[in-house]
């Protein structure tokens, strides 16, 4: 596995993508290789861990990184294309577009070469003009080269067809069944409790659309508090921008980058879980809030009602007065957010399931 940032890690959603598959690969008899970016966690070096060699029973590789923006991904995924090239290794899979621009080395060398594509990175925001042309070298490396390529949604599906004539396969994010934490830590470091707050857990990035959120929640008539969690991801000028919005506003916290039983009990005591996004691939913590049985509030892009189907609520895309009167509408109803909050957790549990995607994954390897 290669193009991610690092595992053991919550830096985005590929990290959990690629800690699942491996992990869940790895108890079922195969062999996995691992190879982790270097440099510092992107949400900053106090979030760093010592480089391990092995975590549970994967084999880890720290590859040669140029730390700075728009160079750490490029550069750690040429690294890891050259040693699994060299490798003893059936199948290399790579992850995200941008690192595919390497794909065609280790099938070069014979190897058996799959490319997730996550998300099409060259519509993020934050991306310069080189850094979209890279990306957009990598996705069309792997319409050339990669022995198949998976996709999170049907809408990516349909561009891959409708601009390459090339078929994908179809296989979604999972989630598992958590367990519900009551607030400790959070009442503890940020003065939460249950149902006292609306929250959004993810990479502080421009397609998120938290500008509508916070533009949005200064209208609604609440008491309840709005809780952004989550670390920049070469974005620190848009974060910064952020929390300069949010400053006439005390009933809005950002709490930084959260992992652990921090982000477990904020995900286990929401009111409501909002995901605003004007751009997603497949949002695995809409899936992990639905798991924890939360009330979601979403965009109306198909990447995310295709995941809630009519099971949340949702406002169109980037109008802030739409997201502001369904905020409000839930603020004032709390029988309606029961109502949505039951059976959050069987219905997306039992639709997304990492046994099933591991499984799945396996049989492309093997075909």
């Amino acid at each position: 596995m290669l193009g991610y940032k690092r595992i053991p890690s919550r830096e985005g959603g590929i990290e959990v993508v690629v800690e699942e598959l491996s992990t869940q690969m790895v108890a079922l008899g195969n062999e996995v290789t691992c190879y982790n970016r270097g440099g510092h966690h992107v949400s900053g070096k106090e979030f760093d861990r010592s480089s391990l060699k092995e975590y549970k029973g994967i084999q880890l590789k720290t590859v040669p990184t140029i730390n700075k923006r728009g160079l750490a991904a490029m550069t750690a995924s040429v690294s890891a294309a050259v040693c699994v090239a060299f490798g003893r290794y059936d199948v290399v899979h790579f992850h995200a577009e941008g690192p595919c621009a390497m794909l065609w080395l280790p099938k070069l060398f014979g190897k058996r070469c799959i490319a997730t594509v996550h998300g099409l990175d060259h519509q993020r925001a934050k991306w310069g003009r080189f850094a979209k042309w890279y990306i957009m070298t990598g996705e069309k490396v792997a319409v050339k080269y990669a022995n198949e390529i998976i996709v999170l949604s049907k809408g990516v599906q349909d561009y891959f067809w409708d601009t390459y004539g090339r078929e994908t396969i179809f296989i979604p994010n999972g989630v598992n069944r958590p367990q519900i934490l009551d607030a400790e830590l959070i009442t503890e470091k940020f003065n939460l409790i249950k149902d006292s707050y609306i929250l959004f857990l993810g990479r502080l990035v421009p397609e998120k659309g938290l500008r509508y959120l916070i533009e949005a929640f200064w209208e609604v008539e609440t008491d309840k508090k709005l809780v952004i969690a989550g670390g920049s991801s070469d974005t620190d000028v848009f974060a910064n921008e952020l929390k300069s919005l949010a400053d006439h506003d005390e009933r809005i916290i950002f709490t930084g980058f959260v992992q652990g039983k921090l982000l477990e009990e904020l995900y286990s005591n929401a009111y409501i879980y909002t995901l605003p996004s004007d751009l997603e691939g497949m949002p695995l913590s809409l899936l992990e809030a639905m798991s924890y049985g939360n009330c979601c509030v979403t965009s109306d892009i198909p990447e995310c009602t295709d995941v809630v189907e009519g099971k949340a609520v949702t406002f169109a895309k980037s109008n802030v007065t739409d997201l502001k009167d369904k905020l409000q509408m839930l603020c004032d109803d709390e029988k309606l957010v029961q109502k949505y909050k039951y059976g959050a957790t069987d219905f997306i549990c039992s639709k997304y399931s990492w046994n099933d995607v591991v499984h799945r994954t396996l049989e492309l390897y093997r075909k």
